[in-house]
């Protein structure tokens, strides 16, 4: 059996104040915290990559949610993977790959009922966190079971360079898709949907009124939105969406750090009319899917017909850097800290 070492103290994130508005990094604070050997049932894991979620700005309020707020003088959590260090649980060894919810930590104590054991040896152990992980399965999910996808729908994606919007396209595109269509922050941004994600157009958001650049880019109307931001492109797209059509509400991140109510949508009359169906979704509903998705993503990413990004902020001292530049859209693909 691998000898068991770890340190006596490690450093974790800890909520120290709720943001008005947008977080500064004045809102958290690095702490010095034991390590100990884990009790029976339990895990003791290093950390190697953390993720940061839009999500996670949600759970930085006090209010009452699908999901508990962080605490104040506590560590957050989130997304990670890891190497088991100790562990008093069976079925894991010192040396195994791990992902589980407790990040935001350079080591974690992890219930071994809430760890999973990843293979190294299908994927590097990041990708559990991004294209195999929740934002992959939220992309499938999102768009095949809640957008009821089919074959010759016109999909609209917005936040479409992100870890969840760049695969929706994707998935929608190798489904058949007629066009697949989506918007983006920025001129790199957009060329990079089209060019290596192989959406057939893409627009700047920041460029102009996103109805307009929707239209140019989808004339004939969408079948599904699936929103990753909200507001304006709600509005936008419940104008552009046929008959039928379907809207994904996965998040919302134009909207995470207002403080006031959005001014859009404003035309949620038409939802009546076109019969659209406009659905909230969470990832954690559709966990029957994984091994389907795994299968058929896995597939494709080992013939290379999917693609993915990620954006990695080296240094454990960096994960606010890397989660404040996440909602400013700094990232392509996932963002993650490599601790």
């Amino acid at each position: 059996m691998a000898e068991q070492t770890f340190p006596a103290v490690a450093r974790e994130w800890q909520l120290a104040a709720r943001p008005k508005g947008w977080p500064t990094p004045a809102d958290f604070a690095l702490v010095e915290v034991p390590v100990t050997e884990p009790a029976p049932g339990r895990i003791l894991v290093r950390n190697e990559y953390l993720s940061v979620d839009p999500y996670m700005r949600g759970r930085m309020n006090d209010t009452k949610s699908y999901v508990p707020p962080f605490q104040l003088g506590q560590a957050m959590d989130g997304g990670a993977v890891g190497r088991v260090v100790a562990s008093a649980a069976e079925g894991f060894e010192v040396g195994d790959a791990v992902l589980h919810g407790l990040g935001w930590r350079e080591y974690a104590d992890v219930p071994a009922e809430h760890a999973v054991k990843v293979d190294p040896k299908v994927a590097p152990i990041e990708s559990f966190l991004g294209v195999l992980g929740m934002p992959g399965l939220t992309a499938y999910a999102g768009l095949l079971r809640v957008g009821s996808f089919k074959e010759g729908d016109a999909v609209f994606v917005s936040g479409a360079a992100g870890a969840v919007g760049s695969i929706v396209g994707q998935v929608a595109r190798l489904r058949g898709a007629s066009r697949v269509v989506g918007s983006a922050g920025s001129d790199e941004k957009v060329r990079r949907l089209v060019e290596d994600f192989g959406f057939d157009a893409a627009f700047n958001y920041k460029n102009g009124p996103v109805a307009e650049q929707l239209a140019a880019v989808a004339p004939d109307g969408i079948d599904v939105y699936f929103d990753n931001v909200g507001g304006e492109h709600l509005e936008a797209a419940i104008g552009a969406l046929n008959v039928h059509g379907h809207a994904v509400l996965c998040g919302a991140i134009a909207q995470y750090n207002d403080t006031t109510p959005p001014a859009a949508p404003r035309n949620l009359a038409l939802t009546i009319g076109k019969r659209l169906t406009l659905a909230g979704m969470l990832v954690r509903d559709h966990a029957d899917l994984q091994p389907e998705f795994l299968a058929e993503v896995g597939g494709w990413l080992r013939e290379g017909r999917l693609r993915f990004d990620e954006t990695v902020v080296e240094g454990f001292d960096h994960a606010v850097d890397a989660f404040l530049g996440m909602l400013r859209g700094e990232n392509v693909g996932k963002m993650l800290v490599r601790v």
